[in-house]
């Protein structure tokens, strides 16, 4: 799985990034630059989304000045791709419910969000946890399929012991 994310993320990433040095050297003023830099490094390292949060504030600069900004969701996916396989094995090893993992903090995260959004805004946005939650349900409908596959595939194997069962007593019948 992250072998095929690199191959397929990483191409396109580092020509944004080359692109956005080149054309922030040419085009930014240098504090404008310097933030650029430090978001080229976050974006690197798939924390944007924290880099832009710690610099959100009254004398943030606008969105527009802020080439990278589209990767900040980048950013909070891959801490989740991080996170997540590590609690799906914390929960196997000590044989939780997949299925109340998944809710459990689906509905913590939704809940924080729901929580903080009036009083914290940016927070919200570009914060993991109050994000998970969007991806979390993109989990529980793989759950769901996940459940659903091995009920056909039980129906199947089902299926095909009985017309064993059957051809043998044919067998032994005839």
């Amino acid at each position: 799985f992250y072998i095929h994310r690199v191959k397929r993320l990483f191409p396109a990433l580092i020509l944004v990034l080359l692109a956005s040095y080149g054309a922030g050297w040419l085009l930014l003023l240098p504090g404008e630059f310097s933030s650029l830099g430090l978001n080229i490094v976050g974006s690197a390292g798939f924390i944007a989304n924290l880099v832009l949060w710690a610099e959100s504030g009254y004398f943030d600069s606008a969105a527009a000045s802020k080439p990278l900004l589209h990767l900040w969701s980048l950013g909070i996916e891959e801490q989740f791709y991080l996170f997540w396989p590590l609690l799906l094995y914390l929960g196997w090893r000590w044989r939780c419910n997949l299925l109340w993992l998944i809710l459990l903090i689906l509905a913590a995260s939704f809940l924080g969000n729901i929580w903080k959004i009036g009083s914290e805004p940016i927070a919200v946005f570009y914060l993991p946890l109050t994000r998970f939650w969007e991806l979390l349900a993109g989990s529980l409908l793989a759950h769901f399929l996940e459940v659903e596959q091995r009920r056909g595939l039980l129906a199947g194997l089902e299926h095909e012991r009985r017309g064993q069962v059957d051809r043998q007593r044919a067998r032994a019948g005839g």
